[in-house]
């Protein structure tokens, strides 16, 4: 009996402290997309939270309609399904658990049918306080030298204000953007040696080691050569009125990666995030749609075009290596390479992050 009455004493406190704890819980969310269209969103709270979670839908991050829930789950199902044909509009949803602890989360990747690899940076954590990187924000992609209709009706949901155009300027002349809806901004950065390997790729006189020997190249160009245009970059996100901001390149995953990178640290993103970041592009390329470039080509260079449009860890921390052996840490490159003070990173923070 005596062992039973403290059996029901522990339960009995570990269900109030699991109920009536004031800490707030980690909540951790993400939302896909399946091949309908539809939303998936799941989360997970740490520790465990009995109760209902309330989900709310908007065209926009910053505005929910909190009297009208789109759907209640319980917070231990840790999935729910948004059933739409709506293929155009974006949504947004705020997920409400036991009307106490909020989360914001979109689907980062932006269909579209003709621009590669268009993401949203919303919903990264930083190192320091409880801050998110806020959605609809700060958007990367590939270029947009052909735009569908319903394409320019998906970029004109965002409602983009700028785009930077991180391509060199034979890239620009043979491929303009198509997009008048915002200001345009370029910022050349040309690729380095494009003409050389291309001439190699086309006489078949390349090997399999050299597509990544010329992407470690170009990573510590961007350090040695372009940190001027890196920081001129990181300039126009110090102006509230720009937003949102688009950051483009040709396929969305080494100059707009890099720039990405280094405004994610500037915001204290953890390195390891940034790093998932930047890697998530080789799940929104489409090679099929680049198929053509490798066509009649011997298969060394056809292994090195597949080379050339992947994203790969080892570049990014080539350059990130680069950057603290010569500037000491990424903190110090932001400061002295990019010339980035503590109160601009500030004014970024306070524009980004909520």
């Amino acid at each position: 009996m005596i062992l039973k009455r403290i059996l029901f004493l522990f339960a009995s406190i570990a269900l109030l402290t699991r109920c009536h704890s004031g800490k707030v819980p980690e909540v951790r969310t993400v939302c896909l997309r399946d091949d309908i269209g539809n939303y998936i969103i799941k989360w997970e709270t740490d520790p465990r939270t009995d109760g209902t979670m309330k989900l709310y839908v908007s065209d926009t991050p910053d505005a929910f309609d909190m009297s009208y829930p789109c759907s209640y789950a319980d917070i231990d199902d840790g999935r729910v399904t948004y059933i739409t044909n709506d293929n155009i509009t974006r949504k947004y949803f705020l997920l409400s658990f036991n009307d106490k602890y909020y989360r914001t989360v979109g689907a980062r990747l932006v269909q579209m049918d003709s621009v590669q690899n268009l993401r949203d940076i919303g919903g990264y954590s930083c190192e320091h306080g409880n801050r998110m990187t806020g959605w609809g924000k700060v958007f990367r992609s590939g270029e947009f030298k052909s735009l569908s209709r319903n394409d320019t009706i998906r970029l004109d949901n965002l409602k983009l204000k700028t785009i930077i155009d991180l391509r060199g300027e034979d890239e620009t002349v043979s491929a303009p953007v198509k997009y008048a809806g915002a200001n345009i901004l370029s910022i050349p950065i040309p690729i380095k040696g494009k003409e050389q390997i291309t001439q190699r790729l086309k006489k078949g006189r390349i090997r399999k080691g050299d597509g990544f020997l010329y992407m470690q190249d170009t990573y510590i160009s961007y350090v040695t050569e372009n940190s001027e245009q890196f920081g001129k970059a990181l300039r126009v996100f110090l102006d509230k009125d720009n937003y949102p901001i688009l950051v483009n390149c040709s396929i969305g995953k080494d100059r707009a990666g890099f720039l990405t990178a280094l405004l994610l640290a500037a915001l204290d993103v953890p390195e390891e995030t940034i790093m998932k970041d930047y890697m998530a592009s080789n799940n929104h390329i489409d090679l099929r749609h680049l198929a053509h470039m490798a066509r009649g080509l011997n298969t060394d260079a056809q292994e090195t075009i597949t080379v050339l449009l992947s994203a790969n860890e080892t570049w990014l921390d080539l350059a990130f290596h680069k950057i603290k052996k010569e500037y000491g840490s990424i903190d110090k490159y932001l400061s002295k390479g990019l010339h980035l003070t503590e109160k601009e990173r500030d004014t970024l923070k306070d524009i980004i992050l909520n």
